[in-house]
């Protein structure tokens, strides 16, 4: 039984996984919007969200924290100048999931994910 466990384990190990969000969390603060399998966009949303929070808070110690998770300085300048400012009243729900279509190969649902004031 699965009482109380969170997250998917999309069929990768840990060290896998986690790189794998991390990648895609990078891919989208600097693209602000990419497209992804819907499960894999279900598990990149609330690391996105909290990114954007760690911006919009805006002290050393977040942007250290957010330098842990993305390792790209020039994402995280992104996100604490330009991202935070964005959405500074915004109080919540900075990602949004929009469904496409199902891949070609595999019949895979696919989706976007992308930043909600995002530039166009």
């Amino acid at each position: 039984m699965r009482h109380r466990m969170k997250g998917r384990k999309l069929n990768r190990t840990a060290s896998h996984r986690k790189a794998m969000l991390s990648n895609m969390l990078v891919s989208l603060l600097r693209h602000e919007r990419i497209e992804t399998t819907l499960p894999k966009a279900k598990e990149l949303k609330p690391l996105a969200d909290k990114m954007v929070t760690l911006g919009k808070r805006g002290d050393l110690h977040a942007r250290r924290q957010a330098l842990s998770v993305l390792r790209d300085k020039e994402v995280v300048h992104k996100l604490f100048i330009d991202i935070a400012e964005r959405n500074r009243e915004r109080q919540g729900g900075y990602t949004r999931i929009l469904k496409t279509r199902n891949r070609y190969g595999d019949c895979a649902a696919m989706s976007f994910i992308e930043l909600v004031e995002r530039e166009e």
